[in-house]
């Protein structure tokens, strides 16, 4: 049984940072080495930590990995290998593939993908629709991570609108609710004023997409699914908060089990706004929509408070072929996966976020709140799930170091300080800076508490 000392790193951990060494033996911590406790037996294998900050394993609970159906673009080999080269060593997948994962069946077959291809470990949500709530008691609830419910943003059949579907959705499960709030009449309203103000032919700008996925589209649909989770009893969690009005509808109360309506953020809307546009234009579309200035300011300082309870990426690659066509034609949606814990670091160095602010947001609270059993953090006898990241070591993202099947990324360019040296998922080496993604690995699948 192999023996491997990671020796000398400073361990960042459930609001701590301490100088020592970790022991990882049969897929598991094994040995947690500080305070000058000393190591119970030789290892086989050492390696040198020096200078580096050794991390829980990133967990994204929100990816679209494109598989199945919609592979020309992404698939869960290309993306679980940038996910592996990142830092992330769990991801949770979005149901809007083809065909959508609303029916038992195509839950078994997404279950059945992730196992032969994903590189990390994983879960999937089940998608709800207007009329699939019947099926939520037969979900495995140690095996889906959560219920998707799409309030405002039509993909596919996967549009839930009607009052009566939504009051079934949240009055019939206990399982977690996810969130994609955005009100559609409100969208659909200034879609068709935008389209009179054009030509006929003409795009609308794409600098036009938050002034047609608005602040106000954001709230109302946030306000409303709040509103429905309190009225049921249910757990919510809004995907993807995008706006500071939104904020307020969130309880600053610190995340733990009896908190039952939390919040998300991605990493685009912690770094971009809308002069963002200006210089990458549709690189930068999503929905919910880049907003202003001070919307992303509120919600950096919204992660600095139990706010907003984690950070995710809502990685979802498109072909750049398919991000032009101006703010009603350009497909939505950027990969994010592969650079989102070195951005968050970098914002780190800008004094945005502390280190233990970022480990408590994308490694500890996706654990808690999805209630994952023996991941996201560093305890013994939990799943060797690491990242080893080396400060001060300056490197610019080029496109050859890209690994998403799309090929390109809104960061393109840009350099970063901090770099990820190593990623270890169930104890095993799935990527090292010098040799790359070990694509043979295959992660394991996540497991809940009922």
């Amino acid at each position: 049984m192999k023996r491997t000392l990671i020796h000398n790193a400073k361990i960042i951990n459930e609001g701590a940072c301490k100088q020592g060494s970790l022991v990882m033996e049969n897929g598991r911590i094994a040995e947690i080495l500080t305070d000058g406790r000393p190591l119970s037996a030789p290892c086989d294998e050492t390696i040198d930590a020096t200078g580096c900050y050794l991390l829980p394993g990133v967990i994204d609970d929100h990816v679209h990995f494109r598989d199945p159906g919609l592979t020309h673009k992404a698939d869960i080999l290309s993306e679980s290998r940038a996910a592996a080269a990142g830092g992330v060593t769990s991801i949770m997948d979005m149901p809007n593939t083809n065909p959508p994962t609303v029916t038992l069946e195509a839950l078994e077959q997404k279950q059945a993908l992730l196992a032969e291809k994903c590189v990390v470990n994983y879960s999937c949500y089940f998608g709800a629709t207007n009329d699939n709530y019947d099926l939520f008691p037969q979900l495995d609830k140690t095996r889906v991570c959560g219920i998707k419910l799409f309030m405002g943003s039509s993909t596919g059949n996967m549009l839930v609108d009607r009052m009566d579907s939504l009051r079934r959705i949240f009055g019939g499960t206990d399982m977690l609710i996810a969130a994609h709030c955005e009100d559609q009449e409100i969208i659909r309203r200034n879609t068709e004023k935008y389209k009179a103000q054009f030509l006929e032919g003409a795009q609308v700008p794409v600098n036009k997409h938050p002034y047609i996925r608005t602040v106000q589209a954001c709230y109302a649909s946030s306000k409303l699914a709040v509103q429905l989770a309190t009225e049921a009893g249910a757990r919510l969690h809004v995907m993807h908060i995008s706006t500071a009005k939104e904020l307020p509808l969130f309880s600053d109360a610190p995340l733990d089990e009896h908190k039952k309506i939390t919040a998300e953020a991605c990493v685009a809307h912690l770094l971009f706004e809308v002069k963002d546009y200006k210089a990458l234009a549709a690189c930068i579309k999503c929905n919910p929509a880049i907003k202003r200035q001070t919307d992303r300011d509120a919600l950096r300082q919204a992660v600095n408070t139990p706010r907003i309870d984690v950070i995710a990426t809502d990685h979802a690659p498109h072909l750049l072929t398919e991000k032009t066509g101006g703010a009603l034609r350009a497909a939505s949606g950027m990969p994010m996966v592969q650079f989102s814990l070195v951005s968050m670091l970098q914002l780190v160095d800008e004094g945005i976020f502390t280190l233990e602010t970022v480990v408590e947001k994308m490694c500890h609270n996706p654990a808690l709140l999805f209630r994952i059993e023996g991941r996201g953090y560093i305890r013994e006898g939990y799943h060797a799930d690491l990242v080893l990241i080396r400060p001060h070591s300056r490197w610019q993202l080029t496109q050859d170091k890209i690994l998403s099947k799309c090929g390109w990324s809104p960061l393109e360019g840009r350099s970063f300080d901090w770099q990820v040296e190593k990623t270890f998922a169930n104890g095993h080496l799935v990527y090292d800076l010098r040799t790359g993604v070990d694509d043979t690995y295959r992660g394991e699948e996540l497991r809940f508490h009922a």
